[in-house]
């Protein structure tokens, strides 16, 4: 009996083998396969559950904004003639909580002014009351109607202490705004509106400034070729309204010496920064004749505004080398808000969506 034994051992594990050699990794790799399947079910569940806002700020891979780009997609032109400002005649007034934050601006203005120091200049301003955008009957283009209240930089100021405490411990961005609802804030906490605009050379290179560490508001941030705000007093003739085109050459003149024969220029969006409640049109302008060599030496013999930049740097403008300078290291956190929408945009409007795409693709997929 003990030679039958050892033999059915051996059987036995000869059978064993053999089932293990053919039968052993099928089974794993189908047990593999099935985990594997579960897993991407589940995860197709929770995907399913998953929602997103409909409105959500730019962004290019590692680099997020708070800019909000509520029309236009940069392909298309918005034509001049269908924005319609309207002025309303009531000026913005601060609630009686916050206006005392007026009166500190005011005295340290004053105060600056006994220092022989430069005070701050209370500019006339204009606050956005509304933007609504609609669409023609026939060919379905754009109509963007903006609506406008007077106020001034003082206000202006005051407004932007966003998260500074109430008396009852609330916030202005914790009592006014809605994050769910981004377009909708009272006028008093958006009284900024100015033009964005991205300037090519003849020879194709994309102007990007640095603001001045001596202006106030966002000092030293890397911004758009041209930044102007809309001023009451200059842009208005009369009780007429403003006319955004004109805005734009002003700054083109103001920060580049630049006169409107010079160059051809498009409303690409309307773009609202989200968290500071700062409105923009952006608009691309293309220099006919000057050269990156040219606009240096244009500016090297007076420029109206230049105390409000430190530095330009010229840009080649093709979609890999203007992402790549977008997505630098050095200056993924030290954009204003509205600046790579901006160039974005220029991009998409002259080389078209899908080579853009995909030099933003393969660039993130580097980084």
């Amino acid at each position: 009996m003990g030679g039958i034994d050892v033999a059915n051992g051996v059987v036995g594990a000869v059978i064993g083998m053999l089932f293990a050699v053919l039968f052993q990794q099928p089974l794993q790799n189908g047990w593999y396969r099935l985990r594997t399947r579960s897993a991407r079910a589940v995860r197709g569940l929770r995907r399913r559950e998953e929602s997103s806002p409909v409105w959500s700020t730019f962004s290019l891979g590692p680099l997020h904004t708070s800019a909000l780009i509520v029309e236009g997609d940069g392909e298309t032109a918005i034509a001049g003639d269908s924005v319609y400002i309207q002025v309303l005649d009531e000026p913005v007034e601060l609630p009686p909580d916050m206006a005392g934050w007026r009166a500190e601006i005011a005295e340290q203005s004053e105060h600056l002014r006994a220092e022989g120091r430069a005070p701050l200049w209370n500019g006339p301003r204009y606050a956005v009351e509304s933007l609504d955008v609609s669409r023609t009957a026939l060919d379905e283009q754009p109509e963007v109607r903006l609506r406008l209240r007077p106020t001034d930089y003082y206000t202006f100021l005051a407004a932007q202490q966003l998260d500074r405490r109430l008396p009852d411990g609330s916030s202005p961005r914790s009592r006014y705004l809605d994050p769910d609802d981004p377009l909708k804030a009272p006028a008093f906490l958006q009284c900024s509106f100015a033009v964005n605009v991205a300037v090519v050379t003849a020879d194709d290179m994309l102007v990007v400034s640095r603001r001045s560490n001596q202006v106030r508001m966002a000092p030293g941030v890397w911004n758009s070729s041209v930044n102007e705000g809309m001023s009451r007093h200059i842009d208005s003739s009369g009780r007429s309204a403003p006319d955004l085109h004109a805005v734009a050459r002003r700054g083109m003149r103001e920060e580049l010496s630049l006169e409107p024969h010079e160059y051809a220029l498009e409303l690409l969006a309307f773009v609202l920064d989200v968290d500071k409640r700062h409105w923009s049109a952006h608009y691309y302008a293309r220099l006919k004749d000057l050269t990156r060599e040219d606009l240096r030496t244009r500016m090297s013999r007076g420029v109206a505004d230049r105390w409000e930049h430190q530095t330009i740097d010229y840009v080649p403008f093709r979609p890999a080398a203007v992402v790549k300078y977008l997505l630098r290291p050095d200056r993924r956190h030290r954009w204003a808000p509205l600046a790579p929408a901006l160039f974005h945009l220029a991009l998409v409007h002259v080389f078209s969506r899908t080579p853009v795409e995909r030099a933003v693709a393969q660039l993130v997929r580097r980084l």
